[in-house]
């Protein structure tokens, strides 16, 4: 039989209405505003010793992984400037600069 009413009491917002908001931190790759969905990438591999991670929108973070080998990403470490040198990540970064930064899209699958 199901309940009624809930266990554990009515929804709350988790953040109050009288905070400011958090201020949007930057994109690694592309340099946008995140938006609601951040994702914090390793741009060295946890496979490969990285412990560094950066703000990334999850459409950017599809794109590298899709690009870049994990042995390529060790040798780049945390130079976004030589993944912006890759012509592929260049185009992508290009395009998606007009986007709004909660956008999403089917990313191609790695070509390897």
């Amino acid at each position: 039989m199901a309940r009624k009413h809930s266990k554990h009491g009515p929804y709350e917002d988790p953040q109050p209405k009288d905070e400011a908001p958090v201020e949007a931190v930057s994109c690694w790759l592309c340099g946008r505003p995140t938006g609601e969905t951040i994702v914090w990438h390793h741009p060295v591999p946890k496979s490969r010793g990285g412990r560094d991670v950066v703000p990334m929108h999850p459409i950017c973070q599809q794109t590298v992984i899709a690009n870049f080998t994990n042995s390529e990403l060790e040798r780049y470490g945390l130079d976004v400037d030589a993944l912006l040198a890759n012509p592929a990540i260049r185009k992508f970064v290009d395009w998606v600069a007009k986007k709004d930064p909660d956008f999403t899209a089917t990313i191609t699958k790695k070509q390897r």
